[in-house]
């Protein structure tokens, strides 16, 4: 397994670790680039990291902000990811709107993915066939172990070839437009921003557990990705030792 995880004791002080980590890696991203390509996740930790990010004394300017997953909803409904990064990072760090590449979940789903990938194809110049490898990708877990919108039994998670696809997620009864596994992948940093005891039995199975994807689809990051970085406060990380 190549990832490497850190434990702080609260949801907030992980926050501010996972945070210090994500402006080292853009810094260094924007030495060798000019930009750096972010792909955001939303849920309930981020809204303590996107909060810390925006006070951050940082080049937004030179970032281009992409999302991990978005729920199909409009951009101003309270469970739209774009919406949380939005209200808490990029209208309070003035990110410019040319350097937002959100997904129009207000579209018919499988609309709305392709859209999507079009507009990651032609930021990253890709050719057919090809897969960006964003900068930096921040993912959360949830109970289940699914990050991004990668749920347990998904077909989704045996694609390595496809940019973003729709799903629909049965227990919430509601489409979402998520990032595929090759994607995920090929991102040259990845990090996890993990808190809360409800997801302490997922740690550990993520991390202990004989690699099954499909029963927890966080393994795929945490044992095939390169420079992925965990972020977890003591009450999720509790099983660990």
């Amino acid at each position: 397994m190549s990832a490497h995880y850190y434990t702080q004791p609260d949801p907030a002080a992980a926050a501010e670790a996972c945070a210090h980590h994500i402006i080292s890696v853009l810094e260094e991203a924007i030495a060798g680039h000019e930009v750096a390509s972010v792909a955001l996740s939303g849920g309930s930790t981020p809204r303590l990291l996107f909060e810390k990010l925006a006070r951050a004394q940082f080049r937004w300017d030179a970032v281009h902000l992409f999302w991990v997953d978005e729920r199909c909803v409009p951009p101003t409904d309270p469970a739209s990811n774009f919406k949380l990064a939005d209200d808490y990072l990029i209208r309070p760090a003035h990110i410019s709107h040319r350097n937002i590449h959100r997904v129009c979940a207000e579209l018919a789903p499988k609309t709305a993915a392709a859209r999507y990938a079009g507009e990651i194809r032609e930021f990253f110049g890709l050719d057919e066939g090809e897969l960006p490898h964003f900068d930096l990708v921040h993912r959360g877990m949830g109970p289940d172990a699914h990050s991004a919108s990668l749920f347990p039994g998904s077909p989704l998670i045996d694609d390595r070839e496809g940019i973003a696809g729709a799903v629909f997620i049965e227990k919430f009864n509601q489409w979402r437009i998520t990032l595929l596994p090759g994607v995920l992948l090929a991102a040259k940093h990845t990090v996890f921003l993990v808190a809360g005891a409800d997801k302490a039995e997922a740690i550990r199975a993520v991390f202990k557990e004989e690699y099954d994807p499909k029963k927890y689809p966080a393994q795929i990051a945490a044992h095939h990705a390169r420079g992925v970085t965990w972020f977890l406060d003591a009450a999720a990380a509790a099983l660990l030792d």
